[in-house]
């Protein structure tokens, strides 16, 4: 069987096993073993064990993960974001699409110090799903900037996403942090734009909200300072051991789960019950990524030593086009794949395509490129009929809000995404200038 042939079997296996409802993970597994017979090279599956044992489960980078679930548990154990929700809440009361405002700013601030997307929508959709929909807040508005904003943990620093990339590219974690800090950032801050913005043109969406007088503005300011204080704590540790240089990726996420241990501790939530609970909730996350890392390391695996990797690679570099079309057309395969698979799929299966061709491209900085993929992933947890998000968000909303208004309701956030993939395409600097200043580069 010729590599075209194999390639476009894979990818058909591939298809067929998702949208028959299997785990991605025994999908991309299945489908190596499968070709192995089809095709009867089964000795091929030799090699690609020697590769999972020998090289990916001992990639000393991925311990990263581990440690930053845990890390994210500990401060939702902490109930830190809780208070400081509630003081900025209060503070926003008489600005119009207070509400919604303070959900983008914690969830900015949660993105910094956890980075596990389900945790983050959980959280804010618990804190402020009902709230919002008391006021009288529109169901549309509502879960889309909750289920949005939830989402920018896979961009803004510590983020697993970052780990994996970096894991499976020649760029570093710092590298990668760095790189994704400025249009993270923006990203959410676009969001809080759009809220206010919309807030003002349809008052009728979010209404404005009696101010609370039992506490003086004063009394809120310095009950959010103090309640700021340990995650910023927290992200001081991890970001500026990591991007000063003083640790590594898997030590600075070390110091993160010690300090978030340490704001456990000192605020008196400690319980012996909760710490088991994080520990299985953190041994059950790591598992599903990796077991997911080894299907797709068996997958490309298969795909690269029958041929398949390079056939397709021949293909791209057969159409022929400039290099902002050719990467427009891999960030629109991005895109679409996002509608049915996870982010940690799409890494593991486009990576070893399109970054060999992204480095053979003169003037195109690989950085760029992979953070720019980082942004438009933000689409995969949004875009239906597969988003995460959307689940997460459909399983704690009442039942007055139907799946249509989430749907709806993110619409415009994707919009939004897209926009700030073509900034970060027109504007390389945005990406590049951080770790320029940071590593001279």
């Amino acid at each position: 069987m010729n590599p075209e042939l194999i390639a476009l079997l894979m990818f058909g296996l591939l298809v067929a096993g998702l949208f028959m409802g299997h785990p991605l993970a025994f999908v991309l597994g299945g489908t190596a073993v499968l070709t192995t017979i089809i095709t009867g090279k089964t000795m091929v599956l030799g090699i690609v064990i020697n590769r999972i044992f020998g090289d990916v489960l001992d990639n000393y980078t991925l311990i990263a993960i581990p440690l930053f679930v845990l890390m994210a548990r500990f401060l939702s154990d902490s109930g830190v974001t809780d208070r400081m929700f509630e003081a900025l809440r209060l503070l926003l009361s008489n600005v119009r699409g207070g509400l919604a405002l303070a959900v983008v700013f914690i969830s900015i601030l949660l993105a910094a110090t956890t980075g596990i997307i389900g945790a983050s929508i959980t959280v804010m959709g618990v804190m402020a799903l009902r709230p919002m929909l008391q006021y009288g807040y529109a169901p549309t508005l509502t879960t889309g900037v909750i289920a949005a904003s939830g989402c920018l943990g896979i961009l803004i620093p510590p983020s697993i996403m970052l780990i994996l990339m970096a894991s499976y590219s020649p760029l570093t974690v710092g590298d990668l942090f760095a790189g994704s800090m400025i249009p993270g950032v923006l990203l959410g801050l676009s969001y809080a734009a759009y809220v206010y913005i919309i807030s003002v043109l349809r008052p009728d969406l979010a209404p404005s909200v009696e101010p609370d007088e039992k506490i003086s503005r004063p009394a809120l300011i310095r009950m959010l300072l103090i309640e700021a204080l340990p995650p910023l704590v927290l992200i001081f540790g991890i970001l500026g051991s990591l991007l000063a240089g003083i640790a590594t990726a898997t030590e600075a996420s070390a110091i993160g789960a010690g300090l978030a241990l340490m704001i456990v501790i000192s605020r008196g939530r400690f319980h012996w019950r909760t710490f088991y609970g994080a520990m299985l909730e953190t041994g059950r996350t790591s598992a599903m990524i990796l077991f997911i890392v080894v299907g797709a390391t068996a997958f490309t695996g298969v795909f690269n030593i029958t041929g398949g990797l390079r056939a397709t690679q021949d293909i791209i570099r057969a159409l022929d086009m400039e290099p902002w079309l050719l990467i427009t057309m891999m960030m629109a395969i991005v895109f679409i794949l996002g509608a049915f698979l996870d982010w940690t799929g799409i890494v593991l299966l486009s990576f070893p395509i399109f970054l060999p061709i992204v480095q053979e491209m003169p003037d195109v900085s690989l950085l760029w490129f992979v953070v720019l993929m980082a942004v438009v992933l933000q689409t995969s947890f949004l875009t239906p009929p597969f988003g995460y998000a959307l689940f997460y968000l459909r399983a704690i909303a009442p039942k007055e809000v139907r799946t249509g208004h989430i749907i709806r309701g993110v619409m415009p956030f994707i919009g939004l995404i897209v926009l700030m993939c073509i900034l970060v395409a027109a504007f390389p600097p945005l990406v590049e200038w951080l770790p320029s200043v940071l590593y001279a580069k």
